[in-house]
């Protein structure tokens, strides 16, 4: 049976009261952080970090004797890798953000990625390697319809230059805030089930005549 030498680390806060006199709370925290004399600080052990693996190396008593072993992602210290991952999840949010502002559906490739980095985050939360087989991404789905708060705004000067019985209200009178809060509602109570049924069924009906088309033609 082979042996490892295995560094194992954790972190211990260490911490100190004093008291700051400053014109702000803002200037008060500023002295805190950059006062450098730690004299009557003291150890925080209820508060201590997971323990971590920090270094492996073939054989006993090896430690810094040869080149260290690749540490395994799940022994990594967890919140090394939450702090990894939430660079992840951020990196995937700013390519949604700018496909939702241009309003087009999100790529396959950002689908597949997303799903491996919610694979991985369940993994980091369950203490469990990173996932190293292809994630199967969800299904892509396609938007029917979306609802502009400019095209509103458009709508609310059309109606409001045909039906009178809102005069006086002018168009620049309903504010971007009562937009807002009437798309909110709008959705919310517009029932599109029907819609989205009626488009599902089409969408499965020209499925099957491609697929019938495509196989007479082998």
């Amino acid at each position: 049976m082979p042996d490892f030498t295995i560094e194992t680390t954790y972190h211990l806060p260490v911490f100190r009261h004093r008291t700051y006199e400053a014109d702000t709370l803002d200037g008060a925290c500023r002295a805190a952080i950059e006062d450098d004399s730690w004299d009557i600080a003291e150890k925080d052990f209820d508060s201590s970090g997971a323990i971590h693996i920090t270094g492996i190396w073939d054989g006993a008593h090896a430690a810094y004797a040869g080149p260290p072993i690749q540490i395994p992602q799940q022994f990594n210290e967890p919140v090394q890798r939450r702090a990894h991952h939430f660079e992840i999840l951020l990196g995937l949010l700013k390519i949604l953000f700018d496909d939702v502002r241009a309003a087009r559906p999100p790529s396959l490739d950002w689908l597949d990625r997303s799903a491996w980095a919610i694979a991985r985050g369940e993994a980091i939360l369950a203490g469990d390697p990173d996932p190293e087989e292809p994630v199967d991404p969800p299904r892509t789905g396609h938007v029917l319809a979306r609802l502009q708060e400019d095209q509103v705004r458009h709508a609310v000067a059309a109606v409001l230059e045909v039906d009178r019985s809102f005069d006086p209200l002018s168009p620049e009178a309903v504010t971007d805030d009562d937009i807002h809060a009437a798309c909110i509602t709008a959705v919310t109570a517009f029932d599109v089930s029907d819609v989205v049924g009626s488009a599902e069924f089409q969408a499965a009906l020209l499925a099957i005549r491609s697929a019938r088309c495509r196989l007479a033609s082998d």
